[in-house]
């Protein structure tokens, strides 16, 4: 599938036009439009390739999902990756926003009927079938744009309001997949998926500060006594620790509130809500066994860990 910018369909100024003219070494080649809109089988291959290669975590969910939600998930995930790099890998603020909006454009067109993009073609037929709408998929944009311009969270509430559409919009897509649309179970979703993306912020305080971003509260560090040059030191001071301690305890109380969603789906579903959700509370575990110095010192979960959680999710599914 040859790739390239299509512009003779497009308007002068168009958002794809210009997100789409300079296509920027830092991502892929074939995440740029390609010349002919794929077919069905064609768009779900690449889709399929995107979520294999590029995060092992999905692989190991997707042997408990049933086969016949594999694809979909597989499109839905191509989605979240492309739209994540965009927004993180260009290395550009200016050319990142740009490219969100053609992305979004792109978005339209699947909604409109026209996709273009293999993610689109694929996912058209996904929407379609579970009747998805496209709040959730727009909501990520908007925290990935919100990247380009916001590094800086003032109070915890505004970390929340991050999640909600950096995070939160994925656990809305699952339910949909899997057949649920109700707001109990997208409120209880809302915490399990908070609590993974406050986790993670937790393990990458060091590399997300290498890109200028601080996901702690300010808030936090003025009541610890935590000053930005320690972070940029990569200083593990006792204050640190503790604030680190503080909001480490706070993300187990999110994970905590979601538990009962695992309850309230299938087997299949359950089995993979717990695993995500076991995996999250296995990083803080990680975080804690480093007394929370994690700067310069990115904690990981072990091999023989993962293999542990796995196997339990593996069991789960044959009781």
């Amino acid at each position: 599938m040859s790739t390239t910018v299509p512009n003779s369909s497009l308007p002068p100024g168009s958002p794809s036009l210009q997100g789409w003219a300079n296509f920027p070494r830092t991502l892929p080649r074939e995440y740029a439009i390609p010349e002919q809109v794929p077919s069905l089988a064609e768009a779900q291959r690449y889709c399929e390739k995107l979520a294999r290669s590029h995060y092992e975590n999905f692989s190991v969910a997707s042997w408990f999902l049933p086969a016949k939600l594999q694809q979909h998930f597989f499109n839905v995930y191509a989605y979240c990756r492309i739209s994540d790099d965009l927004g993180d890998e260009v290395g550009d603020a200016s050319a990142s926003l740009q490219l969100l909006d053609a992305w979004e454009e792109e978005l339209n067109a699947c909604y409109d009927g026209k996709p273009r993009h293999p993610v689109f073609v694929a996912l058209a037929e996904t929407v379609q079938k579970f009747e998805i709408p496209r709040q959730p998929f727009a909501d990520l944009l908007k925290a990935f744009r919100q990247d380009q311009t916001i590094t800086r969270f003032p109070i915890f509430q505004d970390v929340l309001n991050y999640c909600h559409y950096s995070a939160n919009p994925v656990g809305h897509l699952v339910l949909y997949l899997c057949g649920y649309r109700d707001a109990e179970r997208q409120r209880l979703s809302d915490f399990t998926c908070t609590a993974l993306q406050l986790a993670n912020f937790w393990q990458d305080v060091s590399v997300d500060y290498a890109k200028g971003r601080i996901y702690l509260p300010l808030e936090s560090m003025a009541r610890f006594g935590v000053a930005e040059e320690d972070i940029a030191a990569q200083r593990n001071t006792a204050q640190f620790c503790e604030m680190l301690r503080f909001e480490v305890t706070r993300a187990r109380e999110w994970f905590e509130k979601g538990e009962p969603l695992i309850k309230m789906v299938d087997r299949e579903l359950a089995i993979d809500i717990e695993l995500f959700s076991r995996g999250g509370q296995e990083i803080l575990n990680a975080i804690e066994k480093q007394n929370f110095a994690v700067l310069g010192r990115r904690p990981v979960i072990s091999k023989s860990r993962k293999l542990i959680l796995v196997a339990r999710a593996a069991l789960g599914k044959l009781r």
